[in-house]
């Protein structure tokens, strides 16, 4: 009796123990189980901001910003030798195109001048005697041969001698502002091939824009086309030109020198070396679709965007045209009230699910 009792309690501990064996395997295999069921389930929804695609007027208007110079711009340098005796230039002083600057110099080139003029004067003498005795034939031709070499060569000396004792006195080629000065007096001056610097001569009554445009809008621009110029100095003034050469050759950048001329203004006086805006406008304009820059992924050239629909995106190529400021023209691949991302999109991928934040 006793021992069908202790074996009935066995049975019943081994079936309890059974029972919470299993219980604790299902439960571990429902938690192992459960987070991968849920992490496969769960998508991923990227936050965004979007604008809505639309259709605006664009001019074919180009602002670029050129260095302002000078219409003429001349270094003075000195064509003799010797010393400086005189001066009569200064610094932002305004002179004549003819004006003496500097003289140097000239009492053995003047004395060099006379001598040759003398020679001159009797070569040219016993030049017009040789001829009248040469009709008369009363000498021959070897000897009026003489007479006129002889003068030729004292007419050249003559005219050296004269451009030497000129140089001395060292003239401005234009009218226009000195705006710098090398020599003193009592400086020691050379000619070529070493010449030295006299001073700096600048012509602003007319000014010259210079800027380099690409070669996607150098042939949009025709000579002779007017363009407006502005600075950051008088910003409420605008000033009028046109367009004077347009380049037939680039540079390493694919760009093209172009130069525009106007008058300088007597209200608003400009000065070279100055920046100037040059507003180019053509007459033409077309409706297309602009949206903010930051929206293309990647480059202009190979330019896309994120368009969104039922809150998944698509990547998409589109076709850039112009720019202006922060916007670019879409010229294709876009159609009018398309919505597209415009922050958010570095971790996007075609066909991801975002969250719009605003439209």
């Amino acid at each position: 009796m006793t021992k069908y009792r202790i074996l009935s309690i066995s049975i019943v501990i081994l079936g309890v123990s059974l029972g919470f064996i299993m219980n604790n395997q299902a439960a571990e295999g429902e938690t192992t189980q459960t987070p991968a069921t849920k992490t496969s389930n769960i998508a991923t929804a990227y936050s965004v901001s979007v604008v809505t695609a639309s259709k605006q007027n664009v001019s074919n208007k180009l602002s670029l910003i050129g260095t302002i110079a000078a219409n003429n711009d001349v270094v003075i340098l000195s064509e003799t030798n010797g010393r400086v005796i005189k001066v009569n230039a200064e610094i932002g002083e305004y002179k004549q195109a003819g004006s003496i600057l500097v003289e140097v110099d000239a009492e053995l080139k003047e004395a060099n001048y006379k001598t040759a003029q003398l020679s001159y004067d009797k070569a040219k003498k016993d030049l017009e005697r040789f001829e009248s005795l040469y009709k008369d034939n009363s000498i021959s031709e070897s000897q009026i041969e003489q007479a006129r070499w002889s003068f030729q060569a004292a007419e050249a000396q003559y005219i050296v001698a004269r451009r030497q004792l000129k140089d001395t006195k060292i003239t401005t080629p234009i009218s226009g502002i000195i705006t710098s000065r090398l020599v003193d007096i009592g400086s020691m001056v050379m000619g070529a091939p070493q010449a030295t610097v006299i001073a700096n001569v600048v012509d602003i009554s007319k000014l010259k824009v210079k800027i380099n445009v690409g070669e996607k809008d150098v042939f949009k621009l025709n000579i002779g086309d007017k363009v407006q110029v502005t600075t950051d100095v008088y910003p409420s003034a605008s000033f009028e030109g046109k367009i004077a050469s347009i380049a037939a050759k680039g540079d390493e950048a694919h760009t093209y020198p172009v130069e525009v001329r106007m008058e300088n203004s007597k209200q608003y006086p400009l000065k070279a070396g100055m920046f100037g805006r040059v507003n180019f406008t053509q007459k033409n304009q077309r409706s297309n679709i602009i949206i903010p820059r930051e929206a293309v992924v990647g480059s202009v050239k190979n330019a896309k965007v994120y368009v969104v629909k039922n809150n998944i995106v698509q990547l998409r190529s589109v076709s850039v045209g112009s720019e202006s400021g922060t916007n670019v023209e879409i010229v294709s691949g876009l159609s009018e009230g398309e919505v597209i991302v415009v922050n958010g999109k570095n971790n996007l991928k075609d066909n991801a699910s975002v969250v719009v934040r605003n439209k």
